[in-house]
């Protein structure tokens, strides 16, 4: 290929360069310069042009893109028209994409004018989602190179796509006395999306006791009513490949093939079948709708490949899926998961400030003038709680005044002097119907950042039993704290001024804690001394741990 600044005389059939904009209309990069062309750059006052004439025996951009995309032909994936030398495939139908990345390094060092970019091995593609794409880099490829690219392409396929199948599934739910109802009901939900994502269908699932002989009985139920693979989600860990879900699936005739796999979250899964159909004990992350073990393993099922031990102890590379940068999203919303559970934030703003009197300090400014009672409002805002609720009673007009022109939703506490649990109780009653938790922040502790809010959220998961989330530092339980919606109703029974301290105590081990990685959660501003601190920004005139707030750590 020559490529270079050609008098317009002789650039007739050369490529363009660059893109030009003339009086009229634009000259796009690639172009084919022909008599048109030409007249209108020399009418726009050009002499020469830079540009690419092919050789013999080369081939132009978009025919050779067109050609390396049919050496790609695989069932399921179709290509896309050639421009500016690249080729876009796309999968026809959901299904699993394996790449075979020996030989799309073989396509990629063969020349430099060729490339090819691939999805990760063992995607999960969906109809019309791009898998590949094919982009020649200069205007030409030398024929011999594609001849060569061609005896390559035969030796092994680079891509292939294996449709899921359309199987039933059964689901065994075992119980202990105290599984929470919605604990159960978020296993469903997640099962049943994960199967719908992958064209499955999830039969009615059986409730059972958490033992071995009731197990199995669900498990010969499912069979009868043609479970083409079996789920078991039991109410207690599997600890071993004797427990009682493993035990339930050898008692209805089948046998354990793996215990355990090094993927994070899901190492506990229980591999095993009941003659030709897969049975698999869950590990409890599989209760969340968020990546986890046993979603690599359903995709195989549902691909047609094997799962056996082999295979489950060589997922360990890319194994580690917690907290990963592309663990949210696209792949949630790809896979037709659902979105993050809603977390609503109340602000507490109702009290007297009784040890202030005759100050309110959710209005003393700081050192900027900002009213205490807006800095935390605006860190609430400023996170992913939504929507963001603020209770008012004592002076409420001068609350509201202070709050004036931030997106949020006052609730009035009309009996916020019988204590702190009226305006907690007021805050929860006037929560939408579709809210799974709630942040519940106290107005005077404004030294909380949004990124200690979005720990506590990103913590909260119902489904791996993560119900309540309380921040810590160095140890010391701290505020604010989490509450999943299964806890409303007791929160709308408190009375008097402990809040919902009792709650903590109560249900100890159902809190799970986070380090804040900041005093801030354990610091409220309760005294005069304290206010005079908060308004000169000094740290050490704040309160200690422990100031009074409604939710107060366990002491």
């Amino acid at each position: 290929m020559i490529f270079a600044a050609f008098p317009l005389d002789a650039a007739c059939g050369a490529v363009l360069a660059h893109s030009h904009h003339l009086p009229g209309r634009v000259l796009k990069k690639g172009a084919v310069l022909d008599a048109a062309a030409i007249a209108a750059l020399r009418a726009a006052g050009h002499n020469e042009i830079v540009a690419a004439r092919l050789e013999t025996g080369e081939v132009a951009e978009n025919e050779a893109a067109g050609r390396i995309a049919a050496m790609l032909d695989a069932p399921g994936v179709a290509r896309g028209r050639a421009g500016t030398g690249r080729v876009n495939l796309h999968a026809c139908a959901p299904g699993l994409l394996r790449v075979d990345a020996a030989q799309v390094d073989r396509i990629n060092t063969l020349h430099e004018s060729l490339t090819l970019a691939t999805l990760p091995d063992a995607s999960v593609v969906a109809p019309r989602v791009m898998v590949a794409t094919v982009k020649v880099i200069p205007f030409a490829v030398p024929g011999s190179v594609l001849e060569a690219l061609e005896r390559l392409a035969r030796s092994a396929p680079a891509l292939t796509l294996l449709p899921f199948r359309p199987l039933r599934v059964g689901l065994v739910l075992t119980e202990l006395p105290g599984i929470k109802e919605s604990i159960l009901a978020a296993t469903i939900a997640a099962t049943a999306t994960r199967v719908a994502g992958l064209t499955g269908t999830l039969l009615p699932p059986l409730r059972c006791a958490h033992e071995a002989t009731p197990i199995a009985a669900a498990l010969c139920r499912l069979l009868q009513a043609g479970a083409e693979l079996l789920l078991v989600a039991g109410a207690s860990a599997t600890v071993d490949r004797r427990d009682v879900g493993p035990a339930g699936v050898v008692l209805a005739g089948g046998e354990i093939t793996h215990f355990g796999m090094p993927v994070d979250p899901g190492n506990l899964i229980c591999l095993g079948r009941i003659g030709a159909v897969p049975a698999f004990v869950l590990p409890g992350c599989a209760r969340s709708p968020k990546p986890n073990g046993i979603d690599l393993v359903l995709h195989r099922v549902f691909a047609g490949l094997p799962v056996g031990p082999a295979e489950v102890m060589r997922m360990g590379v890319g194994g580690l899926l917690d907290d990963t940068i592309a663990r949210p999203l696209p792949r949630a919303r790809a896979a037709g998961k659902p979105e993050s559970p809603q977390v609503a934030a109340l602000v507490l703003a109702a009290g007297q400030s009784t040890r202030m009197a005759p100050h309110n300090k959710l209005l003393a400014p700081d050192r900027t003038g900002k009213p205490m009672i807006a800095r935390v409002v605006d860190a609430v805002l400023s996170s992913r709680a939504r929507p963001v609720l603020v209770v008012t009673g004592h002076r409420g007009a001068d609350i509201r005044a202070a709050l004036n022109g931030r997106k949020v939703t006052f609730v009035d506490a009309p009996d916020y002097a019988a204590g702190l649990s009226a305006s907690l109780k007021a805050g929860i009653a006037a929560l939408p119907a579709e809210t799974a938790a709630v942040l519940v922040c106290l107005g005077d502790m404004p030294l909380v950042t949004p990124r200690i809010l979005n720990r506590i959220i990103a913590t909260y998961d119902p489904g791996a039993g993560r119900l309540i989330v309380q921040p810590v530092h160095q140890g010391h339980p701290g505020n604010p704290v989490l509450w999943d919606r299964a806890f409303f109703v007791e929160i709308l029974s408190l009375a008097g001024d402990a809040g919902a301290r009792s709650l903590l105590r109560r249900h100890a081990a159902q809190v799970t804690t986070v380090e804040a990685g900041s005093d801030a959660v354990l610091l409220d501003f309760d005294t005069v001394a304290s206010l005079g601190g908060w308004k000169e920004g000094q740290g050490a005139a704040l309160d200690p741990p422990g100031g009074g707030g409604p939710l107060d750590p366990v002491p």
